[in-house]
């Protein structure tokens, strides 16, 4: 629930601009980083929620909030954390699907390029929890 701790292990999370954090829901502005996808990085207004003891889910907050609205149909990711013989399970679900044109463009690139950085943003988060 920390974005810019977060921000360490996950290359999709640029340069933030502001965190706020209400109880277990935080909103935070940032430059948002598409692996394998050129240009400038456009500010993101994402809302984390936690189920403590259980998962975070993340959700783009609809328009005027937040202007990439306009471009995405479906954003949303999920850790979601189980008990496992002493150790934690974490299944971690990223989900994106554009509108328009940039549908055309963006999703054959992130069909490649978001598993592999998933998982080493999940390599890098592993190995920054255990030291």
């Amino acid at each position: 629930m920390d974005p810019r701790a977060y921000a360490a292990v996950d290359g999709k999370i640029g340069a933030i601009d502001w965190v706020r954090r209400d109880g277990d829901v935080t909103e935070f502005r940032f430059r948002s980083r598409l692996p394998g996808v050129p240009g400038p990085a456009p500010r993101v207004v994402s809302r984390m929620s936690r189920t403590p003891g259980e998962r975070v889910d993340v959700r783009l907050p609809p328009i005027p909030a937040n202007r990439l609205a306009r471009l995405v149909s479906e954003f949303s990711a999920s850790w979601v954390c189980v008990p496992a013989g002493g150790r934690t399970a974490v299944t971690r679900t990223v989900r994106c699907a554009f509108k328009g044109p940039v549908k055309w463009f963006a999703e054959p690139i992130l069909r490649r390029t978001l598993r592999p950085d998933v998982e080493d943003e999940m390599r890098q988060a592993k190995a920054a929890l255990e030291r």
